[in-house]
C-alpha cells in the first residue's frame, strides 16, 4: 500500500500498521511523517523505541536480533531503521525481504529511506515492504501546488489569505520548503487569527526562495516570462554554472524544433514527441508552446544560443545572463514591443514585491 505524507494524518486515525516505510525527497514533510508515526505509536503504548542507522560496514543481523528480541520493560516498541543512502546492498535486500515476510511481534517498523529512483522502487526488498505495510511518499512539492500547500499550513494555524498573497508567497519561498514553512510559522507569531493582508505578509516574509535549473524547461513550455526572470536572477544569485544553464534552455529549443521539423515532414504529433525525447509533464506542455513559434523562429533561437555558447568560453563579447535571458523570452509568448537589452534588471521591479 502507498499514500502520499498528505494522507497520512487521515490514514493513522484509522489505526496503526505493523510495518511503515517513509520515502522521498522533501525532507520537511518526510520529517512530519515520521514524527507523526512514531507521536501515534507512543499514543498507543508502544513506549520503547531502538534505532538503527544504516552506515558502511552494518551487521544486517542486527535487524533480525532486534526483532527477536524481548524486552524487560515495554512489551510494546518502535524498530526505527535509518537508510541514509537508500541501498541495502546484497545482504540488506535479503534482511529487509526476510523482515517483510515476518514481522516482530508487538513491534512497529519504521524504515527511513531518502528519495528513490525508478530502479530502487521496483526491487525486490521495496516491492517486499511495500506489500508488507504502509510506504508513504514525501514527494516534493512543485511550485503549481505551492500555493495550495501554503493555504493549507495557513489554515492549520487559523490564518487565511487571498490569492495574490499566497502567489507572493510562492515566489518567495518556493524551492524551499523548510524555509516556507518557517516563515509561515513566522506569520502565526506575528499576526492574529484570520485574514492576513498582503502588506503584513509582504513585510514579513524574507526571499528566501531557491530555484531549480532543471525547472527551466518547464517554465519555458508554460510561457512563465515573470517567473523566469526572478528564477534566472535566483540562480545567477546562487552562482549557478553558466554552462549548465545555457543547456537548460538550449535543449528545450532544440527539442521544439526536432518536434516542429517532424511535424512538417508529416509526422503526428505523438512520433515526433517520442523521437525527440519529450516525455512526462513535458508531452502536455510542448503543444501549447510550439503554436507560439514558427520552425524558423526556433532555429534563430538555437543560433543565438551558439553565440551565447561562445560568449561563455570567452569567444565573443557580451553579458552572457542578459544574453541568456533575452534566449529564454524568445522561447516564450510574444508581448508588445521589443525586449530591450538591460532586461534583466527591470522586469523584476515589475513584479509586486
Amino acid at each position: 500500500m502507498r499514500i502520499d505524507s498528505e494522507q497520512l494524518p487521515h490514514h493513522l486515525s484509522r489505526g496503526l500498521k505493523p510495518l511503515y516505510v517513509l520515502f522521498g525527497e522533501e525532507l520537511l514533510l518526510a520529517l512530519e511523517a515520521a514524527d507523526r508515526i512514531r507521536a501515534a505509536a507512543l499514543n498507543q503504548g508502544y513506549d520503547e523505541r531502538r534505532v538503527l542507522f544504516v552506515e558502511s560496514g552494518f551487521d544486517w543481523g542486527e535487524v533480525a536480533m532486534v526483532g527477536n528480541s524481548l524486552s524487560l520493560f515495554a512489551p510494546r516498541r518502535v524498530l526505527d531503521l535509518r537508510i541514509p543512502s537508500g541501498k541495502p546492498g546484497k545482504d540488506g535486500s535479503e534482511a529487509l525481504q526476510r523482515l517483510a515476510g515476518s514481522l516482530p511481534a508487538d513491534t512497529i517498523v519504521l524504515i527511513t529511506l531518502p528519495g528513490l529512483d525508478r530502479q530502487q522502487l521496483a526491487s525486490k526488498w521495496f516491492d517486499a515492504l511495500e506489500h508488507a505495510g504502509v510506504a508513504v511518499h514525501a514527494a516534493a512539492v512543485k511550485r503549481e501546488q505551492l500555493a495550495q500547500w501554503l493555504s493549507g499550513r495557513l489554515a492549520q494555524q487559523d490564518q487565511r489569505a487571498d490569492t495574490e498573497t499566497l502567489e507572493f508567497l510562492v515566489g518567495r519561498v518556493e524551492g524551499n520548503l523548510m524555509a516556507a514553512y518557517q516563515e509561515v510559522q513566522k506569520l502565526a507569531l506575528l499576526f492574529p487569527a484570520g485574514m492576513l493582508h498582503f502588506e503584513q505578509v509582504k513585510n514579513a516574509v524574507l526571499d528566501v526562495a531557491r530555484y531549480n535549473v532543471f525547472e527551466i524547461g518547464a517554465t519555458l513550455l508554460k510561457g512563465e516570462r515573470a517567473h523566469f526572470v526572478r528564477m534566472l536572477d535566483g540562480l545567477r544569485g546562487e552562482g549557478t554554472a553558466l554552462p549548465l544553464v545555457l543547456w537548460a534552455i538550449a535543449e528545450e529549443a532544440r527539442a521544439m524544433a526536432k518536434v516542429k521539423a517532424a511535424m512538417g515532414a508529416g509526422r503526428p504529433l505523438a512520433q515526433a514527441l517520442r523521437e525527440a525525447r519529450v516525455w512526462g509533464p513535458r508531452q502536455d506542455l510542448m503543444p501549447s508552446a510550439l503554436n507560439r513559434l514558427t520552425s524558423a523562429e526556433l532555429i534563430g533561437s538555437l543560433r543565438r544560443a551558439a553565440e551565447v555558447d561562445r560568449m561563455i568560453k570567452g569567444l565573443a563579447d557580451g553579458d552572457v545572463w542578459d544574453a541568456l535571458l533575452q534566449l529564454g523570452l524568445s522561447l516564450m509568448a510574444p508581448v508588445q514591443g521589443s525586449v530591450a537589452p538591460g532586461i534583466r534588471g527591470k522586469i523584476p521591479g515589475t513584479i509586486r514585491g
